[in-house]
């Protein structure tokens, strides 16, 4: 078995592995976005934390983090 062999092998084994899908995260994360101000209506993750949601509030609408996000837990 020469190197010629060995190449083609790599081919068509990289060429096997690009139709399994791309891995981009984006519409997991698009799905993942169930917090939202309502005020301005960003979204943001549901893994967001308290501070995060507080320091939007108080920096954009200055207001507290119960006005803009009215049913999220601290």
């Amino acid at each position: 078995m020469g190197n010629g062999a060995k190449a083609q092998q790599k081919r068509e084994r990289n060429n096997n592995s690009d139709k399994a899908g791309g891995k981009s995260q984006s519409k997991v994360n698009e799905a993942a976005k169930s917090i939202v101000c309502s005020d301005c209506k960003q979204p943001f993750l549901i893994t967001t934390r308290a501070p995060a949601l507080t320091e939007h509030a108080q920096n954009r609408h200055s207001k507290t983090m119960e006005q803009c996000f009215p049913g999220v837990s601290k």
